[in-house]
């Protein structure tokens, strides 16, 4: 059994640089689903548990500066790590470096805030679109997943899913539910 949220188109608004378009597809809601992940799934998922030991070994100054290094060991491909506070302030962003210490407002804003909802107890999973930077900035579907840090920040990725699609898909599970 899985819950899918209320179908939302939002128009970007106070976006700058590659990063004009954003867009939800579907309200980020906990998953509840026993779906099995495919394997870009389950690369996003180490990719990010891979960025929270990172974290907890190295400490959140060092982790921030690292996640925010457009040349760093936390870009693979259309793979990067954010870092959002819970608060809505943009932490680390490799891709759009002008983000960083402000509080994202607009279609963002919603975006953020949702995800953090998703991932406040622990992990999860959320899809959403956006624009594809190495697809000429065309908006795509997006499946991300997320990590709660601590009580104030959380860190996450994505990986492309294709065309926008207009009935949201499923949830895969999150790990270890």
């Amino acid at each position: 059994m899985f819950l899918l949220g209320i179908v939302l188109f939002l128009v970007s608004s106070g976006c700058t640089g590659g990063q004009s378009g954003v867009q939800l597809t579907a309200k980020a809601v906990p998953v509840v689903s026993q779906h099995q992940t495919d394997r870009s799934n389950e690369t996003l998922v180490a990719f990010v548990e891979n960025a929270a030991a990172y974290v907890k070994t190295n400490g959140a100054q060092k982790a921030l500066a690292e996640f925010s290094n457009p040349n760093g060991s936390f870009i693979r491909g259309e793979l990067y790590i954010y870092a959002y506070g819970f608060n809505g302030t943009t932490l680390a962003h490799p891709v759009n470096p002008e983000s960083i210490g402000k509080i994202r407002e607009g279609a963002i804003g919603v975006f953020v805030t949702e995800m953090g909802e998703v991932v406040r107890n622990g992990s999860g999973f959320y899809r959403f679109t956006y624009v594809n930077p190495q697809h000429n900035g065309i908006l795509e579907s997006k499946l991300g997943y997320g990590v709660k840090i601590d009580d104030d920040w959380w860190i996450g990725s994505g990986v492309y899913t294709g065309p926008v699609e207009t009935a949201a898909a499923p949830l895969p599970a999150t790990p270890g539910t």
